[in-house]
């Protein structure tokens, strides 16, 4: 599926191909933080897939518990998370779009849900979504 995406001030801008199956819920405690809220909408996109249209954006390089250091690529004039990926060479890495800046974000409905042990405990069950775990 093509989707495009955009920051909320239009700064930055993209076009990207991704499997709509794939959308899922992270409930990590580092998507909270760094979304300000319980949860991200995230739908994978291999980085070939992705093209910017407009603008480039800012990279903020994050160290989980684990010592895994993820890019954090967002628009340094409003703010609005763009996506996150490997803090590798670009090449063959995978984009986690955040669906939340997707013009076909109603469009796309999450079927899983990870590091649900993470999650708040007032959130209710959401519908049509599994719990795949901690990974």
């Amino acid at each position: 599926m093509r989707v495009q995406g955009a920051c909320h001030c239009g700064t930055i801008a993209f076009e990207a191909d991704i499997d709509p199956e794939r959308v899922r819920i992270c409930h990590c405690s580092d998507c909270q933080q760094l979304s300000g809220t319980v949860f991200r909408v995230v739908v994978p996109c291999p980085e070939e897939q992705f093209h910017l249209t407009r603008g480039e954006p800012k990279i903020y390089v994050k160290t989980a518990e684990s010592g895994r250091r993820r890019q954090q690529a967002f628009c340094g004039n409003c703010g609005s998370p763009l996506y996150a990926t490997a803090d590798e060479p670009a090449g063959s890495r995978k984009l986690g779009l955040r669906v939340g800046v997707l013009a076909q974000r109603r469009e796309l409905i999450p079927k899983r849900q990870f590091w649900f042990a993470s999650a708040l405990s007032w959130l209710p069950t959401l519908p049509g979504t599994t719990a795949a775990g901690d990974s």
